[in-house]
């Protein structure tokens, strides 16, 4: 549900003082989206993506630099397969859609490809949903929405997505295409690579279904999207059906989980900045103010995840031996706490992590005994 107006705009003006003075915010993507998804109860990251910080820049004043990112050369390859998928009216791209998700159809044929230009995020959303909407009014032809933009609700704040394309089938329904530059060898991907893929489209699928309420009736959202990849090591795309119902709830799931972002504004201390202009202690602190939940999962979504993996490491948080384990330990919040529950000088015998870690000690200590004998 939309803010009200003022509580809107009292908003937006908290989250540009937490960016700094004249510094633009960095907008909030379908990929952000997904990796913030996966770790809900980080309010350092939510407060970061909802005030539109360049995390990757306040990672480097913070002397712990993002280490990930896409190459040069790497984009473009991915805009100049993109385009090539694209071509003439995106002709293979909806003959690749037809392929994999609706041979019931007829093949597409003169396809509508709407202009969705529009001034600002807003005007493109209320363009992309216009065409949405007319597209699925006058059903028995194909429509190819190319970047189309969404909107979607993030913890009380709007996030603008931009798909690579929406495809409009002839019965009405709606298909998301994630165009990707890594390669389908022998008709497989790195499933990795496939497994970041269909989160990111889960996010662009939540954010169509709020589109599709909005009409009567509303349309069907697909969730089995098209993954189009180069075949091999060519140029050539080949695509793939990907199901992606599980990312879909597991992503709604977690993103309604998330904290709303005012209240974790609400609890900052007056006058907090994240702006990467400031002093490296007073940026440190500020940072600090903000709790974060650290896993080693963080390294490949995070740009902030060295500096959270260095203040967690300092305080022996069980968090950087991974989930699972940190599952596994119950109470016991640091590795010392671990250690000494193992070696008998605290803890709850009564607690199962605490009787599972003496006993790994005392197996351990039978087994060295037997070694040195």
């Amino acid at each position: 549900m939309p803010l009200p107006r003022t509580r809107g705009t009292a908003l937006r003006q908290r989250l540009a003082e937490l960016r700094g003075p004249d510094v633009p915010a960095k907008a909030l993507d379908a990929r952000a989206l997904a990796a913030l998804a996966a770790n809900p109860g980080c309010a350092r990251r939510a407060i970061l993506d909802g005030a539109g910080v360049n995390k990757a820049e306040l990672a480097s004043a913070l002397g712990a630099p993002s280490a990930f990112g896409q190459s040069q050369f790497a984009l473009t390859r991915g805009n100049a397969f993109e385009a090539r998928v694209k071509a003439d009216g995106g002709a293979e791209l909806l003959r690749l859609v037809h392929e994999k998700l609706d041979r019931t159809a007829e093949p597409p044929a003169d396809a509508r490809v709407p202009d969705l230009t529009a001034t600002g995020p807003q005007g493109r959303t209320a363009r992309t949903a216009l065409e949405l909407r007319e597209a699925t009014e006058h059903p028995g032809a194909w429509t190819l929405l190319d970047h189309p933009m969404l909107a979607l609700d993030v913890a009380g704040s709007p996030a603008f997505l931009e798909p690579d394309a929406v495809v409009v089938h002839p019965d009405g329904s709606w298909t998301v295409v994630e165009i990707k530059s890594f390669p389908l060898l022998d008709g497989s991907a790195d499933p990795a690579k496939v497994g970041a893929a269909a989160r990111q489209a889960a996010v662009y699928v939540l954010a169509l279904e709020e589109v599709a309420e909005h009409l009567d009736p509303a349309p069907r959202v697909r969730h089995r999207i098209l993954l189009v990849c180069p075949r091999d090591f060519s140029n050539l795309p080949a695509a793939s059906a990907v199901d992606i119902r599980k990312q879909r709830a597991v992503t709604a799931r977690q993103l309604a989980r998330l904290t709303r972002i005012e209240d974790i504004a609400d609890t900052l201390p007056e006058g907090t900045c994240f702006s990467p202009e400031l002093p490296a202690d007073e940026l440190t602190s500020a940072v600090e103010s903000v709790p974060a939940t650290y896993a080693p999962e963080c390294l490949s979504a995070c740009e902030l995840a060295f500096h959270c993996r260095g203040r967690s490491r300092e305080a022996g948080a069980v968090t950087t031996l991974g989930r699972p384990a940190r599952a596994e330990l119950g109470g016991l919040e640091t590795v010392e706490d671990v250690l000494a529950a193992a070696r008998g000088e605290a803890g709850d015998p009564g607690d199962p992590a605490v009787a599972a870690l003496r006993r790994a000690a005392a197996l351990r200590a039978e087994a060295l005994e037997a070694a040195c004998r």
